[in-house]
């Protein structure tokens, strides 16, 4: 209803609908449907709205007949059914398909925007060929507590296949439960993988998994990536198995902690509603220069994006600096810790912030780009 209304409010040239619809294939009779598309362009024209575009989700070529066929009964020229057949390797062969079939020259003269060069897609092509061929496969393993549900940690999966694409490395997973892990099972799951990661999440389930995984990977000197709760549980680690802090643990789920390493802001005590205590959107970061991230993102000042409410308690920053773990990023403004890092290890660095919202494939999000770089190394000691 909004994006009808919207279209009614605005010049005709200001507004475009582009409808993606899927045209089964029944193996059966050997024969695509196209009533389905019909129907679902019948539902949209009933609420106002008229599609300029149709993407026909295919698994077989549309017939030049079924075009006609599809144009005449929805409405729509036969240009502007626009087929969108299954790709073999990668979804990012998608965008290359679209263009083919003209998607982009369709949406220029809808928007009756000024047309120049053919779009340009070497980048995206050159990205594709490293997808495609790879030089050799790195494992990752994921330690978190919603492992079972993919879509979970959907943009961290990308983001690390993106990291794959800049270093010509194909990325296999390894999602491993961090109730699972233990002391005495932590080698049987992490063994021989070349990187470790700890995702963000809420909660004391799977907090001690976390935790034990970190110093695994501290310990072996396997690459490390801790992202929002993962670095929480690196202080955490850090605390009890360097600093003999054995108490440290984090007041989200221990209020009357005796060692508060990760601990709520004085300011935000006072607040009942979680959402008042949260530090959500993007803040301002300074890397410290020589620093590991300040090597990957080659920049002093950085600005992303948060979702939390726990903090690094600062009457721990120095002693965890003269121990090894040092903040090498600190949000100037609210004197926080963003990110902690140990430079004598090949490769540990936590943040307090969400790097997957901000990475893509043709840029991949630097630390993401540099940790499977330190995995691909790692690779090629063994």
């Amino acid at each position: 209803e909004a994006i009808r209304q919207y279209g009614l409010e605005v010049p005709p040239h200001d507004c475009i609908y582009i409808h993606l619809t899927l045209l089964p294939y029944l193996k059966a009779s050997q024969e695509m449907k196209t009533k389905p598309t019909q129907q679902s362009v019948g539902k949209l024209r009933e609420i106002g709205i008229m599609p300029h575009i149709l993407i026909c989700r295919t698994e077989k070529p549309i017939t030049p007949e079924m075009r006609d066929k599809i144009s005449l009964f929805c409405n729509v020229p036969a240009r502007a059914v626009v087929e969108e057949r299954d790709v073999e390797t990668s979804i990012y062969e998608v965008p290359l398909v679209l263009v083919e079939e003209g998607l982009d020259q369709l949406i220029v003269e809808q928007l009756d925007l000024p047309a120049g060069e053919p779009t340009g897609l070497d980048d995206w092509r050159s990205m594709l060929e490293n997808i495609k061929h790879p030089e050799g496969r790195v494992e990752i393993a994921v330690v978190g507590k919603y492992i079972k549900l993919h879509d979970a940690y959907k943009s961290i999966y990308e983001a690390l296949s993106h990291g794959g694409f800049a270093n010509r490395m194909a990325v296999d997973l390894r999602k491993v439960n961090a109730e699972e892990v233990r002391a005495e099972r932590v080698e049987a799951l992490l063994e021989g993988v070349d990187g470790i990661l700890v995702p963000g999440g809420f909660g004391e389930r799977g907090f001690e998994g976390k935790v034990e995984a970190i110093r695994y990977a501290r310990e072996k000197r396997i690459p490390f990536l801790g992202i929002c709760y993962g670095l929480q549980a690196s202080a955490v680690e850090f605390a009890r198995n360097v600093l003999g802090l054995e108490k440290a643990t984090t007041t989200e789920f221990h209020p009357r902690a005796e060692e508060p390493v990760i601990c709520l802001l004085e300011e935000q005590k006072s607040v009942k509603d979680m959402g008042g205590t949260m530090r959500l959107g993007a803040y301002v970061c300074r890397l410290e220069e020589g620093s590991r991230a300040h090597h990957a993102y080659r920049e002093t000042l950085v600005s992303e994006r948060h979702r939390h409410r726990y903090e690094f308690n600062n009457a721990y920053r120095e002693r965890f600096r003269r121990a090894g773990m040092v903040a090498s990023g600190i949000n100037e403004e609210l004197d926080l810790v963003e990110i902690l890092e140990i430079p004598e290890h090949p490769f540990f660095v936590a943040v307090q912030f969400h790097p997957e919202f901000k990475s893509m494939p043709s840029s991949p999000h630097p630390l993401f780009r540099e940790f499977i770089g330190a995995a691909r190394a790692r690779k090629k000691e063994s």
